[in-house]
């Protein structure tokens, strides 16, 4: 089941439309990220200011490294050690569609590691944009069957995985600069 909502996926993704699917958090609105247009469709969605960067998820380490310019000894630490998903700000991200990228030249990355989402961006060879599913000051729905219509019908594909209710809850977000300076943006 999982094999074959990945490649349905995978189509969307690769035509520039944006998806809805689970993460390793909570639902959420995806696309491309080095799909500008994409990029573009997800903030007109969410009626969020383009000032506001958005998440991009990679599986691997190694697919972290080819979207930043360095990758500090501290967040491969806390990549390895945590114990929930937690989301790093990196400075100086490349490879990626150029309105993700915050106006202090940095961009939030989360390793996943689910299975639909590890083997989805494996396919697609390239990270994908996650925000919540919600429009943009709204609170952030905690299970599907608080998403709202605007979004379920705003996206171009719901991926078609178990919808039961969950406790689920945004990521850990840390900041690491180049300097290896740790900020605790969100617990």
């Amino acid at each position: 089941m999982i094999i074959e909502e990945v490649k349905k996926t995978l189509l969307v993704l690769q035509q520039g439309g944006i998806i809805l699917y689970p993460t390793d958090t909570v639902w959420g609105i995806g696309c491309d990220a080095t799909n500008p247009n994409a990029v573009q469709k997800i903030y007109t969605l969410k009626r969020r200011e383009e000032t506001k960067s958005m998440i991009c998820l990679v599986n691997t380490l190694d697919m972290l490294n080819n979207f930043v310019e360095k990758t500090p000894d501290a967040a491969i630490n806390f990549i390895k050690t945590a114990k929930k998903p937690t989301t790093i700000i990196y400075d100086n991200p490349k490879q990626v569609a150029s309105n993700l990228i915050a106006s202090d030249n940095t961009l939030a990355i989360r390793v996943v590691n689910t299975e639909f989402c590890d083997k989805l961006i494996k396919l697609l060879g390239k990270p994908l944009v996650s925000t919540s599913a919600n429009i943009s000051g709204e609170p952030t729905p905690k299970s599907f069957e608080e998403i709202s219509e605007q979004i379920l019908k705003g996206v171009d594909y719901v991926v078609n995985l178990p919808r039961e209710k969950s406790t689920a809850q945004p990521s850990t977000i840390i900041k690491i600069n180049s300097n290896e300076d740790v900020t605790i943006i969100r617990e």
